[in-house]
């Protein structure tokens, strides 16, 4: 009999999450971590530190829109020692509170790089030394880390990743973003909240090129209003340090060869999977290009081996699809019923402004289905929360089933988003009908009562456009 029933490795919110579900499942759990702390990048380098630093640039945007709200603000400074404190404490309070989660639920955890060294086997290695843990079942939570474009690697002083962005003892006057995914944007937001002249590369074809193409569309429009460049559909050929920071080269989309000078640039191009050095090699899980394939209950080629999060084959990188593959892996190893992990109720939330909350099929994603598609839309100009706030730019967009009226797909762009996309995950996950939503009540006045109006709309009975 193994000393442990599961041994996870890594504390981010897949890792932590899973084990706090396994001690309450009675499980014997022992979770090894490579830093010092518990959380992971999410909680320290992510989405934790991203959204403290977006909260405060929105209470900024407000400041400086105080005479609109009869407000007579002057003088207002940045004190940007400030801001960074803060954010720290948010961190560092959650981390501690991991540790108080993991007591309560008589969680084990120990420091050291964790890997795979057989059936029921984990190795941890720290300081030269070497220790084996045995375990019924391994849990494997190693996380992801930010691509880089080749030939260019971040200094993290002039090029940045998500990390020495978070990092920065000064808001740059000028920054270029390569790469316009939820990370790209959002940096974006945050320093044109603050002041700073930000220009955005994407290669693709549109910015959250994940998104529906209605929501990349005003987000661009939006971004543009704003005064934050944005070319699509561009190559950097290449980036250069020089002494004012950072000059690169690249050609647009209709190649035209052009160069644009920063005192900082970030890479936000993405993020690969960290398997490597993860004891892998001595398992049947089928691997490529370092994520791995799991099985509807995240279990891999190799029987008692499960892998969670950002590593995990055709699942999207977010954090709360980490946590709930995590639950659905342990309440696997403990014998009791769970469920499978659908793609398409997945919810994504962009937290730029504005906010973007998207979950299921986009409209194109829906007609390529094969799906007779009936579209909804409702502006955030109709909704009287909307202008209270002074934020009524947007919309919601609902995509159905024609004949059915089955909800496929909700997308939001504009106030809130990322809150009221909690409806739009309930409907997709209850499989409901846009007529069961629109003889739902929704609360007046709020910013949530324009999904009512989104539902109506599908039928052409909205009341409030």
């Amino acid at each position: 009999m193994a000393k442990y029933d599961v041994a996870i490795i890594g504390s981010g919110p897949g890792g932590y999450v899973a084990a706090i579900r396994a001690g309450e499942l009675g499980l014997k759990t022992i979770v090894v971590e490579k830093d010092p702390f518990l959380g992971g990048t999410c909680l320290h380098v992510g989405c934790i530190p991203t959204k403290v630093l977006l909260h405060h640039a929105d209470v900024y945007d407000h400041i400086k829109n105080g005479a609109e709200l009869g407000f007579e603000i002057a003088g207002v400074k940045v004190n940007w020692a400030n801001v960074m404190a803060r954010k720290s404490k948010i961190v560092t309070k959650h981390a501690k509170g991991i540790e108080f989660l993991f007591k309560k639920n008589k969680v084990e955890w120990v420091q050291g790089w964790g890997k795979y060294d057989g059936p029921g086997r984990v190795a941890v290695e720290k300081d030269g030394k070497r220790s084996i843990i045995e375990a019924n079942n391994v849990l494997l939570v190693s996380g992801s880390e930010a691509k880089s474009l080749p030939g260019i690697e971040p200094d993290h002083k002039t090029i940045l990743t998500n990390r020495s962005i978070l990092e920065l003892p000064d808001i740059p006057k000028t920054l270029i973003v390569v790469g316009a995914g939820a990370v790209g944007v959002e940096f974006a937001s945050i320093y044109n909240s603050f002041g700073t002249q930000v220009t955005i590369l994407e290669a693709l074809p549109r910015v959250v090129p994940v998104e529906d193409e209605e929501i990349s569309a005003e987000l661009e429009k939006t971004y543009k209003k704003k005064g934050i460049n944005t070319f699509t559909g561009c190559a950097v050929d290449g980036i250069k340090k020089d002494a004012k920071g950072v000059t690169v080269s690249f050609k647009d989309k209709d190649g035209k060869a052009q160069t644009l000078q920063a005192e900082k640039l970030l890479l936000a191009v993405g993020r690969k999977a960290m398997t490597d050095n993860c004891g892998l090699e001595k398992s049947k899980a089928k691997v490529e290009r370092g994520f791995v394939y799991v099985n509807e209950v995240m279990e891999t080629d190799e029987p008692g081996l499960f892998a969670i999060g950002d590593i995990v084959a055709g699942l999207p990188q977010l954090a709360h699809a980490a946590m709930m593959e995590g639950i659905v892996a342990v309440t696997h190893i403990a014998g009791k019923p769970t469920h499978r992990i659908l793609k398409t109720r997945i919810p994504n939330a962009t937290y730029c402004e504005p906010q973007i909350g998207s979950i299921g099929l986009t409209e194109k994603q829906a007609r390529d289905a094969g799906h007779q598609v009936k579209i909804g839309k409702f502006p955030f100009l109709g909704n009287s929360k909307a202008t209270i706030l002074g934020n009524h730019g947007g919309f919601i967009k609902v995509v159905s089933d024609e004949k059915y009226g089955e909800v496929l797909g909700i997308h939001i762009i504009g106030p809130l988003a990322t809150e009221i996309l909690s409806e739009a995950a309930t409907v997709l996950n209850l499989e409901g009908t846009v007529d069961d939503m629109m003889n739902m009540m929704h609360a007046h006045p709020t910013v949530w009562e324009g999904m009512g109006d989104a539902f109506a709309s599908v039928r052409g009975l909205q009341i409030n456009v």
